[in-house]
């Protein structure tokens, strides 16, 4: 599993305009005197024009409310003697009784985040829908006034690090609206009570035991020790291996302290994060081009990769018609199909994937990032006259798919890439675009 990846690959996009975070992702591994000065000092005000949301989606773009399959979830019975038994195995892995001890002092099965757990998959957006939210004027607004409150030390992580500051910024806004929705959920009772329900036990309790870890090395007090109640925290969520892996002390007082209001070790460590990725300076994460009649839309395969002068040569340009200049080899990508933005997409889209694996979490974080940079909006249409999917409807989308010779592999509710190139294969059977959009026209076809 990616290290970045978020906590239930079943997560899927919730978050609105004004809404509330969206908790269930989860995330990752010296700057001057002066640049903390800066950080602390203008923490009131980027609190204050922060919008009152985050956006974290995971990894599903495609479906409307629907009523899940119902799932057996554990109830606080049994939770104590699960507490005691875990105990034995935690002392065994390194934790002090004494840690351990304070830790779960009073702490209780919360039902709340099993709920929470639970409903993950009721509702979800349209590509077009999340992006107006991820880059709504409100956060491209107080993107611009993060980057120039905190510029003295972001200019520090991008000189350490390599990764460029916009892009850490983005990060930034759509996980925790620049620090403003850090999480308030005990982290040790959210791991505890997940790691106590049977249905993702092992991931949780490892989890649960790198939190432990961290309360042991003091990089943060019990009474602080917040986040989402999966289990994600600080200014960019990271979940504890990640945490244990990839966070820095950018600011030599001797904690990684991802949780206080000065961001300073928060931002670095995203820095870190995408640079131990793979991240290379300069580069974009994709740029949005125009398809050529008659482009044979197989190509668009992550798979297929040819430098964008090549692409060129075939009618892919920049919205301007110039060839877009050669940064990398890159790969076609139609988020909504034939009928919505298209862009070329070079290695940093890769790298922010390893973040949050969703198509449109990578694309909001890099138009974010322009946005802040002072590029406009997207400008192709998008089909907004679809709706989304619905969890129901993809599986049966699936089935049918499957029934008719276009093997899906799998049928899970999950529109991945076997289940796009067999939506290809039907398309191409019936003389469609193969686009491999998985829409609801498509949908009253197969039926």
């Amino acid at each position: 599993m990616r290290i970045g990846i978020v906590v239930s690959v079943l997560a899927l996009l919730t978050g609105l305009a004004q809404a509330g975070p969206f908790e269930q992702s989860i995330r990752p591994l010296s700057r001057t005197p002066p640049a903390a000065e800066v950080s602390r000092s203008a923490v009131s005000l980027v609190s204050m024009i922060a919008p009152r949301n985050s956006l974290r989606p995971a990894l599903r773009l495609t479906i409307a409310p629907t009523v899940e399959p119902v799932i057996p979830t554990a109830t606080h019975s049994g939770f104590a003697g699960w507490v005691t038994d875990f105990r034995t195995r935690a002392l065994r892995q390194g934790i002090s009784a004494d840690v351990f001890d304070r830790a779960f002092a009073r702490l209780q099965y919360d039902a709340d985040v099993i709920r929470r757990d639970r409903n993950q998959s009721e509702f979800t957006k349209t590509i077009w829908d999340y992006l107006d939210s991820a880059a709504s004027d409100a956060r491209v607004k107080n993107g611009k006034a993060a980057l120039r409150i905190h510029g003295v030390l972001l200019d520090q992580i991008e000189a350490k690090f390599g990764v460029d500051k916009d892009v850490v910024v983005a990060i930034w806004g759509l996980e925790s609206a620049y620090g403003t929705f850090r999480g308030s959920n005990s982290v040790i009772r959210s791991l505890a009570t997940l790691a106590f329900d049977a249905r993702r036990s092992d991931f949780f309790e490892d989890q649960l035991i790198e939190a432990l870890k961290i309360l042991q090395s003091g990089d943060v007090r019990l009474a602080d020790f917040k986040g989402s109640w999966a289990g994600a925290m600080g200014h960019t969520q990271f979940i504890p291996t990640s945490y244990q892996s990839l966070a820095v002390d950018f600011d030599g007082d001797g904690k990684r302290d991802i949780w206080s209001d000065d961001p300073a070790d928060a931002l670095a460590s995203t820095a870190n994060y995408l640079a131990r990725n793979g991240w290379i300076k300069g580069m974009p994460w994709g740029v949005e081009v125009r398809i050529p009649q008659g482009f044979d839309y197989t190509l668009a395969n992550r798979d297929i990769l040819r430098m964008p002068s090549d692409w060129a040569k075939i009618g892919i340009v920049d919205l301007d018609g110039n060839a877009v200049p050669d940064h990398g080899s890159a790969s076609v990508l139609l988020p909504a199909g034939a009928k919505g933005a298209a862009f070329l997409i070079f290695k940093n889209f890769d790298v922010i994937e390893t973040y949050n694996t969703a198509d449109a979490y990578v694309i909001g974080v890099g138009h974010l990032s322009d946005r802040i940079s002072g590029a406009g909006p997207i400008r192709s249409n998008w089909p907004r006259e679809d709706r989304a999917l619905s969890f129901a409807e993809r599986k049966e989308m699936q089935r049918l798919l499957t029934a008719k010779g276009f093997d899906t592999k799998k049928i899970d509710g999950k529109i991945g890439p076997l289940t796009i190139n067999a939506v290809r294969e039907f398309q191409t059977s019936i003389g469609d675009i193969p686009d491999g959009y998985a829409s609801l026209n498509i949908l009253k076809q197969l039926r």
